[in-house]
């Protein structure tokens, strides 16, 4: 028999019993992983649990504190420093769990003894006696007293044991479904984190600088600024159809503040909305801004057989600048997209006055009369033209049958106004409500302006009387 001091007096206050456990699977999941040996066991035999690898067998010169080379090589691995496992066998001691690890190297359990020399200070030692196996593969950790809910606890803190689903696996980790209202947060498959609005749980499985920094000797409660970056990499890196249709989803619900917490990071949002606009050409992007204040232009889009989706301002401005750089067909529809689109669609065909029937030269001669009755053509206005159509297509509200061109400084009104007078003069001064407001549809510039017609065509009417 031999003892080895293991040098600790003063332990971990805070660990309970199921943090032991846990390190304790830590390093015989770390083991399989080093060795390529099989899966682990974790079984009870009578009073005792036992927690069994395949590997090369422990053996007193891991109970010393040192930074592990071949664990710090391989960023797979759960344990770095050699420090969880002393720090488990003296929360076990603590909480009177009797430990017996049993390998090919010998048979180690705990004692309290006076150190070497220094009578009145007792530490925790480990007896080492031979091995009942020196064939023996790998390592056997008995837990005489532990309960069946400190080693569930402990399992739970294992993405192996918690049966979720693991929807895709990137270079950077992966994303996993979650159908609870708790997402979990994976190092290397040991839960570090829990986040209560988030999409999906993950899985790092490369760890950058800062989450190697934050990485404590619990593994637990470490930051969301440790890990977000990392999580940003492995959404960007999904493509599968079941991570992109949820991520597209949630993208949907920002306008009605139901999305999750990934759908607040710009780059995320982005990602989204590129995967989105693949699986369907009808997608338009726009802003709750814009949703308020141009209605007739979110009708348009509704009328034109595409899907408006209201994302924040800062992401459309995201998108804008993503548009620069590349080609027509990879442009993500905003609302400036639509607009240049429909410009494409522009096909005005004009109509010669003198070609007009009989009845509609009638009506069209009452131009002059219908813009007396609002103090005559607004200044603005260098031309009124009648044309066959205004659009490609006549979606909109049943068809445009006026538009006030600012850019040429003209009026187009359908030849189908020329039915009625009523008709024709409704459409005019209309189109000449926003050639002197400089206002869209439905906004408060425009409804004033319109307000002023009315009041200016009454006033004629009853004057003429």
């Amino acid at each position: 028999m031999k003892e080895f001091d293991l040098n600790i007096e003063k332990i971990l206050e805070s660990w309970e019993v199921y943090h032991a456990i846990r390190e304790i699977i830590a390093n015989a999941l770390d083991e399989q992983i080093l060795t390529n040996t099989k899966d682990i066991k974790i079984e009870k035999k009578g009073n005792c649990w036992h927690i069994i690898d395949f590997g090369r067998g422990l053996n007193y010169h891991h109970l010393t504190q040192n930074e592990n080379e071949e664990k710090l090589e391989n960023e797979k691995l759960i344990g770095k420093f050699g420090v969880g496992l002393k720090d488990a066998l003296a929360t076990l001691y603590r909480h009177d769990v009797k430990v017996s690890i049993t390998s090919r190297y010998g048979t180690i359990t705990l004692k309290q003894a006076a150190k070497t020399g220094f009578d009145d200070i007792t530490t925790l030692h480990a007896v080492i006696n031979d091995s009942p196996d020196h064939e023996m593969a790998g390592t056997d950790f008995c837990l005489e007293g532990c309960t069946d809910l400190d080693i569930e606890k402990a399992k739970s803190l294992f993405l192996i044991f918690s049966g979720e689903d693991i929807l895709e696996e990137t270079d950077y980790g992966s994303v996993i479904s979650n159908h609870n209202h708790i997402s979990n947060i994976y190092i290397n498959g040991v839960k570090v984190a829990e986040e209560d609005n988030f999409l999906f749980s993950y899985n790092i499985t490369s760890l950058t600088k800062q989450i190697k920094k934050s990485l404590n000797r619990e593994r637990t409660n470490v930051g969301r600024t440790a890990y977000t970056q990392r999580v940003k990499d492995i959404l960007k890196r999904c493509s599968s159809e079941r991570v992109i249709k949820s991520l597209t989803s949630d993208l949907k619900e920002f306008g009605t503040g139901a999305a999750h917490e990934e759908m607040k990071w710009n780059d995320i949002q982005l990602h989204a909305s590129l995967e989105l606009s693949k699986i369907s050409e009808k997608t338009t992007f726009v802003t709750a801004d814009e949703l308020e204040k141009k209605p007739d232009m979110i009708d348009e889009i509704k009328n034109s057989g595409l899907e408006p989706i209201v994302v924040p301002k800062n992401l459309v401005e995201k998108m804008e600048d993503y548009n620069k750089g590349v080609s027509e067909e990879q442009k993500l529809r905003t609302t400036n997209v639509y607009r240049s689109e429909e410009e494409k669609k522009f096909v005005p065909i004009l109509v010669d006055i003198d070609k007009l029937t009989d009845s509609e030269k009638d009506v069209y001669k009452k131009l002059d009369n219908i813009l007396d009755l609002i103090g005559g053509m607004p200044p603005v206005v260098k031309s009124i033209e009648i044309v066959e159509k205004i659009y490609d297509s006549d979606l909109f509200l049943g068809g445009v049958v006026g538009l006030w061109k600012s850019e040429d400084n003209k009026i187009l009104i359908k030849r189908t106004q020329l039915r009625s007078i009523s008709e024709f003069a409704g459409t005019l001064l209309h189109e000449c409500a926003h050639a002197r407001s400089g206002e869209s549809d439905v906004s408060r510039g425009f409804e004033h302006e319109l307000t002023q017609l009315l009041g200016l065509v009454a006033d004629k009417a009853l004057c003429i009387k």
